[in-house]
């Protein structure tokens, strides 16, 4: 059974929120089903709720609905004893009272007969159609006896899918998990702490990013009270001090809060604005932040004011006469219905100071805007449909995908993603640190489209974003018009222009992991460098052949390696390939030069990568099955080599090195020095010579720069997959 038996001490719930008698259900439910002609009593509480949003619903439908659900249930208890009917009842009632439409409010009292029961998704289909259908099949779990371990997050993975055709899906598995994490009580502390924790990490960001506040604010004090004890207890404590204090006469003069409320209220009233001014008590979780960020809570620290209006234009009124007759906390102030959140919120926030200091929170709103900032997606009824309380179903595309009016960019590029991430421990770990990233922003591209990123995401980011796998081929971008590296973080706002290689070989460096944020951008390029692993060793791994590595993946070119094409063997420099028209290039990871016995190898984009047979990376490649291709050497002399020395740190080491490596008639075509270790120093120069014959005077002649213990070509590790 997926629900829990209910739990005498949990935490204290949300005021204003009515919560339904289970006993009292239990025992309506065990009377069974009633007559066609009246409404089950054991429903008549949802059917309150709905109507209150919806007076003209037709409410035969949620009467079949509890028929089905309760035959199919009955005899099923949950822990605590009540019959399991209670459970779909609760979950269905708190969508209600959110606004849910009737479809949903079906589906929800519906949603564990496929599950739990012997009822088919086809007898769904035949008594309640596609619609219905499509939301209970979304929230079925699947089964551990086909699964395994993998049950959960492939679960999850077809409840995303499910949302992005569908975001009331998702509205059905978040008001079942409020109401299984209400009534956790009885389970073992071990399952109340792992189930905590999954909704932590999953769905309370779904549920924020869903715009739930409702539910997201309680299932915040629940995982709290489960997983902080301690802590929840000391916040308790000072909440019911903090109204020990405000209660009985004159609570208003000591409430701080209560008198700005009074005040506000007589502002507005004189300036002719229609309002309701509100105190909405912060939950637990909030005091909590509060009291860490401050240290020290203020007595108006418990609560905010909200001001509702009746339209968009009222809002800023308000704002205009509270920040004339109250003295602003000008830092405070953020305007989401300008620049509405990416989950729908939009309201002004901003602080004002009272009469007597006590600093409050203000938040401005209309009634509309308060309806969705609590409900979310909730809150938008049907989007596939006219009619949002019992409009028909509509019909679907010819492709079989349907538009979705309110899926958001974050859905849709978690729905990319995750086809992917074929392996379950991938997906459950990405979605969990993607639904981390809380913030979004929108970027321009300079073909006049947009992007939307997590904030702290970078150009490597923008560049997978817009352009895909093409992506791998990036090797700069241009920021508000002025060029930046791959690892730039992006701001909100900013216009960025991404530059790609015409060399279709190259592909993305280790070091763009760094910076990359999105999941898309990561495992793109966790994939290229697990199938080129000869392309990620040495300093030019995932680089374009030829060019000289920048900052953070930035390149520049360097001279270029000599390739043919034609009917004859194809060179590189000195290396002919025994494979007509194939470009050429010369391994970064052991830089082979004349009279070295080499061997080559085909990758991505049709070139021939020449290696040295001792280079791990030729055991690496034979070991997946990769053919090698023959390499000769031709008469021509000059090569290009990757030498490493390590050395002591010392003043002036970098110039003795140069000088030594100038003397010798050798070109730097690039330079990397690491940060000292231990005072030693690592510094890596791919050279170009005019003579193979003299690397080894070269080596001599940096060996005997002081402080230089060893020179030595480079030779890297073959990667693994």
């Amino acid at each position: 059974m997926s629900a829990e038996a209910t739990s005498p001490g949990a935490p204290i719930r949300r005021r204003g929120r009515p919560r339904i008698d289970l006993r009292r259900l239990g025992r309506v439910a065990l009377l069974g089903p009633v007559s066609r002609d009246r409404l089950p009593d054991a429903i008549g509480h949802v059917a309150e709720a709905h109507r209150a949003h919806y007076p003209d619903a037709d409410l035969s439908i949620l009467r079949r609905a509890y028929v089905l659900a309760e035959s199919s249930h009955r005899g099923q208890m949950r822990k605590s004893g009540e019959p399991y009917i209670t459970h779909p009842l609760a979950v269905t009632l708190i969508l209600a009272q959110l606004g849910a439409e009737t479809t949903t409010l079906t589906a929800s009292l519906l949603h564990d007969t496929v599950e739990d029961t012997d009822v088919t998704l086809d007898q769904v289909r035949d008594q309640f159609g596609k619609e219905v259908c499509y939301l209970v099949d979304g929230v079925t779990k699947l089964e551990k006896v086909d699964y395994g371990a993998a049950a959960e997050p492939e679960t999850f993975r077809k409840m995303l899918v499910a949302t992005g055709d569908d975001v009331r899906v998702m509205s059905i598995k978040l008001a079942d998990r409020l109401h299984n994490m209400r009534t956790l009580g009885v389970m073992r502390p071990e399952k109340q702490a792992r189930i905590a924790k999954v909704t932590r990490d999953v769905l309370i960001p779904l549920a924020e990013r869903l715009g739930v506040q409702a539910l997201k604010t309680e299932l915040e004090d629940l995982v709290f009270a489960i997983l902080h004890p301690e802590e929840y207890e000391r916040t308790r404590a000072l909440i019911d001090a903090a109204a020990a204090r405000t209660e009985g006469s004159g609570a208003a003069r000591q409430d701080p809060l209560a008198a700005i409320a009074e005040s506000v209220t007589t502002v507005l009233r004189e300036a002719g604005i229609p309002a309701e001014v509100l105190i909405r008590p912060r939950h637990f979780v909030s005091v909590h932040r509060v009291g860490v960020k401050r240290g020290e809570l203020r007595g108006t620290d418990f609560g905010r004011l909200l001001v509702l209006v009746g339209e968009d234009a009222d809002c800023y009124a308000v704002l205009g006469e509270l920040h004339t007759c109250f003295t602003p906390v000008i830092s405070e102030f953020k305007d989401f219905i300008a620049a509405p959140k990416f989950n729908l919120y939009q309201s002004l926030h901003t602080a004002v100071v009272g009469e007597d200091g006590a600093v409050a929170e203000v938040l401005i709103r209309t009634h509309r805007m308060h309806k969705v900032a609590e409900a979310g997606v909730i809150a938008l009824g049907n989007p596939y449909a006219a009619d949002s309380g019992t409009g028909p179903q509509p019909a679907e595309p010819a492709d079989g995908e349907r538009a979705d009016p309110t899926r958001p960019g974050w859905l849709s590029r978690l729905l990319e993603w995750q086809q992917s991430a074929p392996d379950p421990d991938t997906f459950w770990t990405t979605l969990r640190a993607d639904l981390a990233q809380d913030r979004e922003i929108t970027v321009f591209r300079t073909d006049g489209g947009t992007l939307g990123l997590p904030a702290g995401a970078s150009c490597v980011d923008a560049a997978y974003a817009q352009y895909g796998d093409e992506a791998h081929n990036c090797i700069g971008a241009r920021v508000n018009g002025r060029l930046a590296t791959l690892g730039t973080v992006l701001s909100d706002g900013d216009t960025v222009q991404l530059l790609l290689a015409e060399d279709a070989a190259s592909g993305p460096s280790p070091d763009w992991l760094d910076h990359a944020r999105t999941p898309a951008a990561r495992i793109a390029i966790t994939g290229w460098l697990d199938a080129h692993p000869e392309d990620t060793q040495g300093p030019h791994a995932g680089r374009p052949a030829g060019t000289r590595p920048g900052q953070h993946g930035h390149t520049r070119p360097g001279p270029q390696p000599q390739q043919t094409t034609g009917s004859g063997p194809a060179t590189a420099a000195s290396a002919v390939v025994d494979r007509p028209d194939a470009p050429v290039r010369l391994a970064g990871c052991c830089t082979p030069v004349p009279p070295d016995a080499v061997t080559g190898f085909v990758v991505r984009g049709g070139a021939v990568t020449v290696h040295r047979l001792e280079c791990p990376a030729v055991a690496r490649m034979r070991s997946i099955g990769r053919t090698p291709v023959g390499v000769s050497w031709t008469d021509s002399t000059e090569c290009r080599v990757t030498l490493i020395a390590e050395s002591f740190g010392r003043p002036r080491l970098l110039a003795d090195l140069t000088e030594a490596i100038a003397t010798a008639d050798a070109a730097i075509i690039s330079a990397t020095v690491e940060p000292p270790s231990e005072q030693r120093v690592r510094h890596t120069y791919t050279l170009q010579l005019p003579d193979a014959a003299g690397l080894p005077a070269l080596m001599r002649a940096m060996r005997d720069v002081p402080g230089v213990y060893d020179v030595s070509r480079a030779k890297h590790r073959a990667a693994t997959v």
